[in-house]
């Protein structure tokens, strides 16, 4: 967009938040000569770091509250994805613009690789970023240009727009929210988008599965026959590949795939650690670049990663599958996804005293996604789990909470529902405790030297944290204080 679109417009960026779109998206509209207002039912002791980012910037707020006024007076509304679009002031709106549209309507013609999905979205975006990272510096004679990572991974995408040129890759991790505010635009048409899997979330403000998977589609909503689709072979993966345009390619950890399928599997028994991520070469148009042979199956996810967990492998492994799409050898991709260390708050490994490890995954936010990160430990992990509902089902978290060493409870009203059922179930708990020192010392207490101490919440963070990010923190200065 041109400086003298904007320049003269009242602007209101509607939620500053902390995650730096609402920062980014303020100070993108006021470097092109917009008038800038931004509001936010947060005051300005919780907002004071967004603040001080714009504090070069001329920025009236209004905060702890919304103003019906302001909305009606702008000529572009900026919403945060967390906003409601059923919100009355939106209603009151006219232009409504997040800091996604803003960028893909501004973005010169660089290769967008998009990932979606409930949980595995931010490791397998970076890993995306990783190796296309790693190719430019490590490949001789490899593609040009930079790469780079944005969206629900808390990096705006504006903050790298200017500096973006054609030759260029990037990475966008996107929220159903995000998705959604997308929807009907026609900005978004990705080289490759990898959805990964679809669980049950977000049924407080969507509903139904049906409506939430709905947004999810949209990443794919516009690619054609020269774009990809990766996704699983579950039944919502089927249905992608059943509706998108873009050459469907699968990703499974139920061995090889079917007959006429491309893609890739995880090798291996059905139970005990499996083996690497495979995939075969010539079900991939494009794959068979340099010393790799159409017609083989290669290695693209080594046996053992430095993140643990066999769905941390799934999540390499569509990113693989992506990778080889866009034309990276197959030697390399293993290679460098071998040397990818992970993702903050993602089974983070963040801290060793007295022989005891400890590991964040405060980005856990689901009940499948702690009772996996269980799992992807040989041994039973001492566990500090729960926080607030999200009107979803723990049931599955339950019956993985048998396989710990202890089970910490962190209080909430998601706790609360998780309580009842472990009670029923006769499985032993302490807590829950109102703070993460309490739970750090409560879990320091019941592990010994060789245990792990895994912090997966399975829940929001509302409550007692601003989001999961500051939950994570504050859950590893809470550990490296007491431990």
């Amino acid at each position: 967009m041109k400086k003298d679109d904007f320049a003269g417009m009242k602007a209101l960026v509607m939620g500053l938040g902390l995650h730096g779109g609402g920062v980014e998206s303020a100070r993108y509209l006021a470097g092109l000569g917009a008038d800038v207002t931004v509001t936010d039912l947060r005051d300005e002791n919780v907002l004071a770091p967004s603040m001080q980012a714009l504090s070069s910037i001329p920025v009236r707020y209004v905060l702890g509250r919304h103003e019906m006024a302001d909305f009606q007076n702008a000529d572009i509304v900026v919403k945060n994805p967390g906003a409601r679009p059923d919100s009355p002031y939106l209603s009151a709106a006219g232009r409504i613009e997040t800091d996604i549209s803003l960028f893909l309507a501004a973005c010169p013609a660089v290769r967008i690789l998009a990932v979606t999905g409930t949980k595995g979205k931010s490791t397998t975006s970076s890993a995306l970023y990783w190796a296309l990272n790693e190719s430019r510096a490590k490949l001789g004679g490899g593609p040009g240009g930079k790469a780079r990572l944005g969206g629900n991974i808390t990096v705006s995408p504006l903050k790298f727009l200017g500096e973006l040129e054609a030759g260029d890759d990037v990475v966008l991790e996107l929220s159903s929210f995000q998705l959604g505010d997308l929807r009907g635009r026609g900005l978004l048409k990705p080289r490759a988008a990898v959805l990964t899997c679809i669980l049950r979330d977000h049924l407080d403000r969507y509903g139904t599965m049906e409506a939430y998977a709905g947004d999810k589609r949209l990443i794919y909503r516009d690619q054609d026959e020269n774009d990809v689709t990766v996704a699983g072979t579950d039944e919502w993966g089927r249905s992608f590949h059943k509706e998108s345009r873009g050459r469907p390619v699968s990703f499974t950890d139920g061995g090889p795939l079917g007959e006429g399928l491309a893609g890739g599997w995880i090798s291996g028994p059905s139970s005990g650690p499996a083996g690497p991520g495979l995939a075969r070469l010539w079900e991939i148009p494009g794959a068979a670049a340099g010393a790799d042979r159409p017609g083989s199956v290669v290695e693209v996810v080594p046996s053992r990663p430095l993140i643990p967990g066999d769905h941390q492998k799934r999540n390499l492994l569509a990113a693989a599958l992506a990778l080889l799409d866009v034309g990276l050898a197959a030697d390399f991709i293993r290679e460098s996804l071998g040397r990818f260390p992970g993702v903050e708050h993602r089974l983070e490994f963040f801290h060793e005293s007295g022989g005891i490890r400890f590991y964040n995954d405060s980005a856990a936010t689901i009940p499948e996604a702690a009772a996996a990160a269980i799992n992807a430990f040989e041994k039973p992990p001492v566990l500090v789990t729960g926080g607030t509902d999200k009107d979803l089902d723990f049931s599955l978290l339950a019956r993985a909470a048998e396989n710990t060493k202890a089970l910490i409870l962190l209080a909430g009203t998601g706790t609360a529902k998780l309580k009842n059922l472990l009670d029923g179930a006769g499985i032993a708990y302490r807590g829950p405790f109102d703070s993460p020192a309490d739970a750090a010392r409560a879990a320091l207490e019941a592990a010994e030297p060789g245990d792990t101490v895994l912090f997966s919440p399975g829940c929001a963070s509302f409550g007692m944290f601003l989001n999961e990010f500051d939950r994570g923190r504050k859950w590893k200065e809470a550990v490296k204080e007491i431990a």
